[in-house]
């Protein structure tokens, strides 16, 4: 019986000893939320500088933070987008791809097995002029943002697609022979803006426009660049454009990729503070970089047509 009664003890003893253990013990650290992958399409308005230009640091700015679906080790916009999300603790898996002075026809018949795959957010950006032989014409826009769409959300019913409205080219403006020769600076940028809100209207692109090329309108309008790069920079300007006066400078791209952040993660782009460091390792100073924060938030709170 003696035996019996120690057993007894200390069986319950050792129970509650597990017990307190079980209590104790730390538990499990909950899972990091999945990083939401997000494609870009586009051309050399996505990728960076152009070919020869001078610097091309943001056509190569940290290629290894992205996926070069073409395998050709470009970060461009997507790798500021990516360095700018992880500044504001958001986890996004960035993946491009990219063909030189292409619209979404090309991409749609050249790379459709590339893309069409089930990522939650892609972004495609087409020809700078809409329809290279027919400028300013969004029908190929429209047809093959469809045709695009149809195929991503067959892979993903789901994904979040917005469609990227690039700027006015200083050399289609200023320059004789250009398709917007004559017209203020802004005209071809809310013009290009137009086709886009049509193709999104067309489709059901429910994530809608992300208005780049306005973002650039409203930083020149409100005099922080030049307007026209070809009578020199102002004193105190930055300009927007590269040397060709076609594709952006860093503080172009830079514009662009804070409009596209803060229209895909709805974030203040003003969030980044003036010692960015997306802008210092691309050679922008701080208060141009919290300027140009400023004007993208302002585009954004603005709205269509804003």
């Amino acid at each position: 019986m003696q035996i019996a009664a120690v057993l007894r003890h200390t069986g319950a003893s050792v129970f509650a000893l597990l017990a307190l253990g079980c209590s104790t013990s730390p538990a499990p650290a909950p899972m990091p939320p999945a990083a939401t992958s997000i494609l870009f399409v586009g051309n050399s308005f996505i990728y960076g500088d152009p070919a020869g230009a001078p610097a091309p640091v943001v056509k190569f700015y940290r290629p290894a933070t992205v996926t070069d679906l073409n395998g050709e080790g470009i970060g461009g916009v997507p790798a500021l987008f990516k360095a700018m999300t992880e500044q504001a603790g958001l986890r996004y898996d960035v993946s491009l791809e990219t063909i030189p002075g292409a619209g979404l026809d090309t991409h749609y018949n050249k790379k459709l097995p590339v893309i069409a795959k089930p990522y939650d957010v892609v972004l495609l950006q087409s020809y700078s002029t809409l329809d290279a032989a027919k400028p300013g014409n969004p029908e190929t826009l429209i047809k093959y943002t469809g045709l695009l769409a149809q195929a991503l959300r067959a892979q993903n019913p789901k994904v979040d697609i917005r469609l990227v409205a690039t700027w006015s080219r200083a050399d289609q403006t200023y320059k004789p022979g250009g398709a917007w020769y004559g017209k203020p600076i802004d005209a071809m940028a809310l013009d290009l803006r137009r086709g886009y809100d049509a193709a999104a209207a067309a489709h059901g692109i429910k994530g809608g426009v992300i208005p780049v090329g306005e973002a650039w309108n409203r930083t020149i309008a409100a005099g922080l660049a030049d307007a026209n790069p070809y009578d020199g920079i102002g004193p105190g300007q930055v300009n927007l454009w590269a040397p060709d006066a076609y594709h952006g400078s860093a503080h172009g791209y830079y514009l662009e990729a804070l409009t596209i952040f803060g229209k895909v993660t709805g974030r203040d782009p003003r969030s980044l503070g003036a010692d960015d460091r997306v802008a210092r390792e691309i050679g922008i100073d701080a208060a141009t970089a919290s300027a140009l924060q400023g004007h993208a938030a302002a585009q954004l709170a603005a709205g269509p047509g804003g």
